[in-house]
């Protein structure tokens, strides 16, 4: 992988820079922006009954909240303490109380009524409970008898007939692990994990272009590269600590762009509350947005290229790095034959961008000695996303920009867990350390000394939506397991969702809390364990960090659920009772024997056995993959991969819809109003152009339908490219069409194409054909979206 040590933590500088500043007003008195100080007197108040056990958390415990990997207050790229509003958020979830028992035993259509904010803030799942088809609410159920029940309905039906879905909700790599290694035994392939609607197409694209399935680089990476671009990313908003990474890069002179459709308020300028100077005044972030449409990044990216190869035509060595691209890359020649053929004009009119600017970026980028690209799901979410990806990999390939100092590809994750899920096994497509294919089987059935099924896995959408299959059929979803996930607040079409959940014989729900999918109907039972947290697992746990810094949580003194259990022990507990003469092959002593195992399935992670106490961390492949040039492929090269212009043809007067994220922590809503932009729940931003060509203001009553659902909301006037639409998300969640998946790595469509008009005109004509006339227009012209 690579040779190069993390060198460790670096010292911000000293004295401030006015050049960088927001404005000379203290804390930006009179701007929407988060309040820090406000925040954090309200997460003191929520804890002041477990105060101290929460300060522990923050001070001993791993950030349970996204992947940068704070450990305590401290983490490996900038020397000092480290805090934002995500983790405090979530440290509520941590010590609060158990459910009150009139609460939790309630009529089912009691707690339906709330919504999955109020039924988070009710408190701890405090022991089993089981709600039988026809009862009116949740009874309570002794550990042995829920594990009976589920394992006689796993030894009664097809293994391919079952399936385990893991979030990233503070699993730890030991759960993962366990989970991952029990599925098999208990010969199912059908485990997913929370990647599945995020990241998946990140890790199939650099698969096939460089051979690894993880960021190349670190955060200190960041630091000192000419540029940094965040490409479909608010790492402002979903990993608020980066801004501290943001602010060093710009106080060493590095460049930020931001290529996104909405001109991100958070990406602009950014109070960052530990940095007395930004707190003050504020830092500017990003020098430059390039507004692109939705799903229009590809076209973008193709006119970067074929910039690049104009400007070789006339100067050899100008815009590609040749010695790099003949040392290191496969397929140059038919990747720039391919991208001449693109056509201007489309390239423009898809990328929303004119010629000029893209040749400014791409001008930018040939002129840099050092990049570092970081993405999310503005590149992922797409039915196109492993080839979004991949044109990403093809430009830092043309350029070099791979391999060495303030250079990488980084998939920024937004879950302290979830890199580690498919690494870990829990994942269709994937074992410890390796795919599931060709000689990582046999060297994992050496490992843990049983036979793997040998059948192909499915993702959990497909897993979901086989809830629907006639009752004979092999692959209809039976029994579904699920630690942690909401999927009628993730998956797109919500009341499909609900279909598939209620179509389930039984249903386990793994988990520390209710929300709304928890309290779904199934045709037999719903099934309900309380698990302990990261900070409550005897002999701690392990999480990975975005830049593969493997973190080791300790055991945190403090109140305890009294029935609630470790969640790698719950799947060790289940497969001894569906299978007790083999359970040996899947039970462990403890955690360590847990991190011992994972070291010999997982050769990446030869280290994770060492971590034993608070600090403890290392990081797996080094510095940086694909050291000097060299991927892990068959032959050591990277793969330029030519990729299709994607059709996003739509009729006048229509639109491109896409969701972001508010207050929150993915699904976990925080607030009703965005701090960073004022917008509510229920807005749906639009640009001035648009709102002026159909009439509309600021503030007005408007609708936005397609054939999946109508979305009832106000319009808010905003800075997003013209023709396309910005909503919240999980609200917007209704206008997405189910069962649409990238091909390749099977992450849900998450844009659409939508019809805008102000409510009055919608309701003035919706028992009419006009609507229908208006979706048939849009399905005509707007093929894929």
């Amino acid at each position: 992988m690579g040779r190069t040590k993390h060198t460790g933590p670096i010292k911000l500088p000293s004295k401030p820079d006015p050049k960088l500043w927001v404005s000379k007003m203290p804390f930006g008195l009179g701007r929407v922006k988060p309040r820090h100080i406000r925040e954090t007197m309200k997460v003191m108040a929520d804890n002041r009954d477990n105060l101290p056990y929460a300060l522990r958390i923050l001070t001993q415990g791993v950030c349970d909240g996204c992947a940068l990997g704070v450990s305590g207050l401290y983490d490996q790229t900038l020397a000092g303490p480290h805090l934002c509003t995500t983790r405090l958020n979530l440290l509520r979830l941590n010590t609060m109380p158990a459910i009150k028992p009139h609460v939790l035993h309630a009529d089912i259509d009691e707690l339906r009524r709330l919504d999955s904010t109020e039924l988070r803030k009710l408190g701890r799942l405090p022991y089993p409970l089981i709600r039988r088809k026809g009862e009116r609410a949740f009874s309570r159920i002794s550990w042995d008898e829920a594990l009976e029940t589920i394992a006689s309905k796993i030894t009664a039906i097809d293994p391919k007939q079952l399936a385990f879905y893991l979030t990233a909700r503070g699993i730890t790599n030991e759960s993962y692990y366990a989970a991952a290694k029990v599925a098999r035994f208990l010969g199912t392939n059908n485990i997913d994990n929370a990647s599945r609607i995020c990241h998946s197409p990140s890790k199939t694209a650099l698969k096939r272009s460089v051979g690894i399935g993880a960021s190349s680089c670190s955060y200190k990476d960041w630091i000192g590269t000419d540029v940094l671009v965040f490409w479909g990313s608010v790492a402002a908003n979903n990993q608020p600590v980066s801004t501290k990474y943001m602010y060093a890069a710009k106080r060493k002179g590095t460049k930020i762009i931001v290529i996104n459709p909405y001109r991100e308020p958070a990406m602009d300028g950014y109070w960052v509350p530990s940095i007395p100077e930004s707190a003050l005044f504020g830092t500017k972030l990003a020098d430059d947005f390039y507004q692109v449409n939705i799903g229009g990044d590809i076209a973008f990216m193709h006119g970067i290229m074929k910039h690049w190869f104009e400007m070789e035509q006339r100067e050899p060595g100008s815009a590609i790095d040749r010695a790099f691209v003949a040392a290191h890359v496969n397929g140059y020649e038919a990747l720039r034959q391919h991208v001449r053929k693109q056509d201007w004009e489309k390239l423009v009119r898809s990328s929303g961008l004119s010629r000029e600017r893209i040749a400014q970026f791409a001008e930018l980028l040939a002129r840099s000695k050092s990049a570092v690209f970081v993405w999310s799901m503005g590149l992922t979410q797409h039915r196109f996303g492993t080839d979004n990806i991949s044109q990403v990999a093809n430009l830092a390939l043309l350029r070099g920009f791979l391999g060495r100092e303030h250079c990488g590809l980084m998939p920024i994750r937004g879950h302290s867990g979830v890199q580690g899920s498919g690494e870990m096994g829990a994942d269709p497509f994937s074992l410890p350390g390796g795919e599931f294919k060709g000689e990582d089987i046999p060297r994992i059935e050496k490992t843990w000394g049983f036979a793997l099924p040998r059948w192909q896995g499915d993702i959990v959408g497909v897993s979901l939506e086989n809830a629907l299959l006639p009752d004979a059929h092999e692959r209809k979803l039976k029994l579904f397991y699920t630690s942690g996930g909401n999927f009628i607040e993730t998956m797109p079409d919500p009341d499909f969702v609900r279909r598939c959940l209620e179509s389930v014989d039984i249903r386990v729900h793994q988990d520390i809390l209710l929300n709304t999918s928890t309290l779904a109907d199934a045709r037999e039972a719903v099934i309900v364990l309380p698990a302990m947290t990261r900070y409550e697992q005897p002999g701690g746990g392990t999480s990975t960090s975005t830049e593969r810094m493997v973190y080791f949580s300790p055991e945190i003194e403090g109140p305890r659920m009294p029935e609630a259990r470790p969640e790698w022990r719950i799947y060790t507990e289940l497969a001894a009772k569906v299978d007790p003469d083999r359970a040996a092959l899947v039970q462990f002593k403890d955690a360590d024997a847990i991190r011992a195992e994972i070291a010999v399935a997982a050769p990446n992670y030869d280290g994770i056995q060492h971590l034993k106490r608070k600090g403890d961390v290392f990081q797996w492949g080094n510095a940086w993959l694909c050291e000097d040039g060299v991927c892990p492929t068959p032959d050591g090269r990277g793969n330029l991969i030519p990729v299709e212009l994607p059709e996003l043809r739509k009729p006048e007067g229509h639109f491109y819809a896409t969701t972001r994220r508010g207050k929150q922590f993915n699904s976990m809503l925080y607030g009703a109003v965005d701090p960073f932009n004022d917008a509510h729940r229920d807005d749906i931003i639009v640009s001035r152009k648009d709102a002026g060509d159909i009439g509309i203001q600021d503030g007005d009553a408007v609708v936005a339908y397609n054939r999946h659902g109508v979305f009832h909301g106000r319009a808010r006037i905003g800075d997003v490219a013209p023709g396309n639409l910005e909503l919240f998300w999980p609200e917007g969640n209704i206008l997405l069409a189910q069962g649409r998946y990238e091909p390749m790595a099977g992450i849900p469509e998450y844009n659409i194409a939508v019809v805008l008009e102000k409510a009055e005109t919608y309701h003035a004509f919706k028992d009419t054909r006009y609507v229908e006339k208006r979706i048939e227009e849009l399905e005509t012209e707007a093929p894929g979206l």
